[in-house]
């Protein structure tokens, strides 16, 4: 009984810790995590349904052995890109948002869906 109680505990435990890749998503086989490069997830997803163009302001940021470190008063203009993949009716969409060309955050939207047949044009 004791053992089935330690496992029955584990197990949820576990559920319960979120993965160490939960920002990710496949395209084909190739997997893209955040960090990645704009031109990476373009040639491993192909081209998204939408994008959004925006920016934000921040406080620069220097690598310094590792850590992120914040210097100086002022605020810098950095460029955001949202963009949006449409996998179809079957699929759930997937939200990827870029900061300063690397993926920062990867959402999952609802559903896809089908994109109409353009209309014939004139003969």
């Amino acid at each position: 009984m004791r053992i089935s109680l330690a496992l029955l505990a584990s197990f949820a435990w576990f559920a319960c810790v979120p993965s160490a890749h939960a920002d990710a998503m496949r395209c084909g086989n190739k997997l893209i995590r955040e960090g990645d490069t704009r031109s990476l997830v373009r040639d491993f997803c192909g081209e998204p349904s939408d994008i959004q163009t925006r920016s934000i302001l921040r406080r620069p940021i220097v690598n310094f052995n590792g850590r992120k470190q914040f210097f100086g008063d002022g605020l810098v203009e950095i460029p955001v890109e949202i963009w949006t993949f449409n996998f179809g009716p079957s699929k759930l969409m997937r939200e990827v948002r870029f900061v300063d060309g690397r993926i920062e955050e990867i959402a999952t939207l609802g559903y896809g869906y089908s994109v109409p047949a353009s209309p014939p044009g004139p003969n």
